[in-house]
């Protein structure tokens, strides 16, 4: 069964492992929401849903038309992902124990921020060592021009895009892309804008229904979804960015994690004071992927550059 980091929080072998996992979750708006499956071994290999077997009426004493659906095999490795959390024993001696859960916290945030960069930007062609990300996965059908050349966010292509995926669960984009809504919004061409509020109590703005999941920076301070992506014609190489529509479901777009020790998920073993050096050591680990099941899961919107949007 598919839950999310703070459903498997809940279940944590240990207080600080449990910790760790929220802390993972509050960090990342989309980890806060993408389910994530427990797959043993290296990884998952499964059929993805393209086309529907056609099916229709038939007179009597006729047959039916054979036809069957498109199922494409796809594979998914487990990626390690992970780092040592060390605090020189100088800090514990003088500051206290609890200082160093201060220090691991900030190791963890970059953890966070790191595979949230690569739930977009992946490319396993360009590093072996990822998994591919949204922007390499969506091709052909589900991936819209907002404008050939790059222009002004198209409000009327957002819901176009919107309909190209199956149960839309959210929203993906950058602050500054939001702002543009809300300012459209108050120009009065956007659509029904509303707000709720997270599991941390915190705001969040819905576009149509959909909430709207922020990509902010990564673990190196750089906007995910900044205005240097290529436009769609490949005229301009640093003028545009994007908008994700997803469906963050089981058998739709899911995080896939595998077993360290026999436990499935996010994994922390204190491994104490280190021989070669002064510091005291925790070990973060986690083997973890993307999964999408079906053709429809989700789609991208392209070419929109930093300009007010428009109907």
């Amino acid at each position: 069964m598919a839950m999310t980091l703070l459903e498997a929080a809940k279940l944590a072998p240990s207080i600080e492992t449990g910790t760790i996992i929220e802390e993972f979750a509050a960090q990342s708006e989309i980890l806060r929401v993408l389910p994530f499956e427990d797959v043993p071994g290296t990884g998952k290999h499964y059929n993805r849903e393209d086309t529907l077997p056609g099916v229709g009426f038939r007179g009597i004493n006729e047959a039916y038309d054979e036809s069957v659906g498109v199922l494409n095999p796809q594979s998914e490795a487990h990626k390690i992902a992970g780092g040592d959390l060390d605090v020189d024993k100088f800090i514990i001696d003088t500051q206290g124990e609890s200082v160093r859960s201060v220090h691991e916290l900030m190791k963890v945030k970059a953890l966070s921020l790191m595979w949230t960069r690569n739930f977009i930007k992946g490319d396993s062609r360009t590093n072996s060592r990822v998994f591919d990300g949204l922007q390499v996965r969506l091709t052909g059908s589900q991936l819209v021009s907002n404008a050939s050349a790059g222009g002004a966010l198209s409000l009327s292509k957002l819901d176009e895009t919107i309909d190209l995926v199956d149960q839309p669960t959210h929203v993906l984009m950058s602050k500054a892309m939001r702002r543009k809504l809300s300012k459209a919004a108050r120009a009065g061409i956007a659509g029904d804008i509303r707000y709720t509020l997270d599991e941390f109590g915190r705001q969040v703005q819905m576009y149509n229904d959909l909430p709207i999941l922020i990509l902010d920076y990564d673990n190196n301070g750089d906007q995910i979804l900044s205005f240097t992506e290529t436009s769609p014609d490949g005229s301009s190489s640093t003028a545009c960015s994007s908008i994700y529509v997803v469906s963050l479901q089981p058998m739709m777009l899911v995080g896939i994690q595998g077993a360290i020790d026999g436990v499935f998920g996010i994994s922390t073993r204190d491994l104490g004071e280190l021989e070669t050096k002064p510091v005291y050591r925790t070990r973060v680990d986690w083997y973890s992927a993307v999964a999408c099941y079906h053709g429809r899961a989700a789609a991208r919107l392209a070419g929109i550059t930093d300009v007010d949007a428009v109907a």
